[in-house]
């Protein structure tokens, strides 16, 4: 049998994380799948589409905080023919007779679902993360896994000293077993000893200066395994299955070596859209052999009069006049004038939206505004000469319509700023 014909057995299993705390404002009415990216897409599409890419169809996403959005685009999105057998469903947390708790971390979500999971065919779990920036195929990973006979594959990424504490580090063999695992080791006491070998480095071609091997929250289970290591109270997987597995049996690294980013803060979510916008953008949604899929909108093209635009990705839909941009995102539907936008990522405009509210601007940015280093969420109502350049050089506040998050002003979903307001 084909890897691609192997591939088609294997679950997959897309954990839609927790309250997204780190990315608030932006998760306050969404979860962190659901959050608007690059112009047009939404995070959750980038392992759903690298799902199908790999032949990994039958996918489910588990769901608990503010799914509805989250829920509408993949119902929206991901349909499937008659004569296939792929499918993307929404598991949310729900009672049932077994209990009536929230999950309690990714280990649990897993588990609370494991019954519907071993009824499906095929004996491999593909446990992803939504809120990654990434492409890979699957298929090579589940190449190492079979080839080393293992019963859990982890995916990694070589990383420097600085770079691993927020990530789960682990230590490998020579072949690539894995034999230790901690958890975000933040101190230099907490990740001595794992360090890959030299000749391990070498032989991959990993420069000496990324010994480190960073989990990159994709795991590759048996379903025998993933029986037994969550047939307890574990909760996490990074925190408690792994370190636990790595002991008891067979988990095999499989390494990576593209572009990844974990989107979990608004520094990290910003600093990926300024990474679009370069000339040699490390992760490129143009890549005609691997497209990330979304919700297809029918939009027209944008419309623009008297612009310049330097390094800027601009979606479809939008009117723009007038208008310097620079280094920046502007996303579907959007209005601006006579404005000056310079390493800002601008959501856009949902399709249909009330009347505007009795003296507020409508939607979109007014005339004579300067915007920089900002993220302005959908349907803001911006009006004319608003100046958000945080001056002050402020690095994290909270004031009227805005917060300000490592630096980075941003302005919530559906927010109404006046004429002249400064931030």
């Amino acid at each position: 049998m084909s890897w691609s014909e192997r591939a088609k057995d294997v679950i997959v299993l897309i954990l839609g994380g927790g309250r997204g705390e780190r990315l608030h404002p932006l998760t306050r009415m969404r979860s962190k799948p659901a959050v608007p990216f690059a112009g047009k897409y939404r995070l959750i599409d980038i392992p759903i589409s690298n799902a199908i890419h790999s032949g990994m169809e039958r996918m489910f996403v588990l769901t608990q905080y503010n799914s509805v959005s989250l829920h509408r685009h993949i119902a929206r999105t991901y349909r499937f023919d008659a004569f296939s057998a792929g499918f993307v469903q929404i598991l949310a947390a729900q009672q049932t007779f077994e209990g009536e708790y929230w999950f309690q971390g990714t280990a649990d979500a897993v588990r609370r679902n494991l019954p519907i999971v071993c009824n499906l065919r095929g004996d491999l779990v593909l446990i992803l993360s939504g809120d990654h920036l990434y492409r890979m195929d699957y298929r090579q990973m589940l190449r190492d896994h079979e080839e080393h006979a293992a019963d859990i594959t982890l995916a990694v990424l070589p990383c420097s000293a600085d770079e691993l504490g927020g990530f789960g580090a682990a230590r490998v063999d020579a072949a690539g077993r894995v034999v230790e695992f901690r958890e975000k080791p933040k101190t230099a006491e907490a990740r001595a000893g794992m360090q890959a070998a030299p000749e391990l480095l070498e032989a991959r071609g990993i420069p000496a200066d990324r010994p480190f091997l960073a989990s990159m929250g994709i795991y590759l289970f048996s379903k025998r395994a993933l029986l037994e290591y969550l047939d307890n109270s574990f909760s996490d997987f990074g925190h408690h299955v792994l370190p636990h597995a790595v002991t008891r049996c067979h988990v095999q690294a499989h390494f990576f070596g593209g572009y990844w980013r974990d989107i979990g803060t608004i520094r990290s979510f910003f600093d990926a859209h300024m990474d679009l916008v370069r000339p040699d953008a490390p992760f490129d949604f143009h890549a005609r052999d691997w497209p990330i899929f979304t919700h297809a909108r029918f939009l027209p093209g944008a419309r623009l009069t008297d612009c310049r635009f330097h390094r800027t990705v601009l979606a479809g839909g939008g009117i723009v006049s007038e208008c310097d941009v620079e280094n920046s995102v502007i996303g579907v539907r959007t209005v601006m004038r006579q404005s000056k936008v310079k390493r800002t990522l601008i959501m856009g405009a949902d399709p249909i939206l009330d009347d505007d509210p009795p003296g507020s601007p409508p939607i979109g940015i007014g005339r004579g505004c300067v915007i920089e280093n900002a993220i302005l969420d959908k349907n803001v109502r911006i009006g004319c000469n608003v100046r958000i350049l945080n001056e002050a050089g402020v690095e994290e506040g909270d004031g009227p319509g805005y917060v300000i998050r490592d630096g980075i002003v941003v302005v919530p979903k559906n927010t109404v700023l006046p004429d002249g307001t400064v931030i």
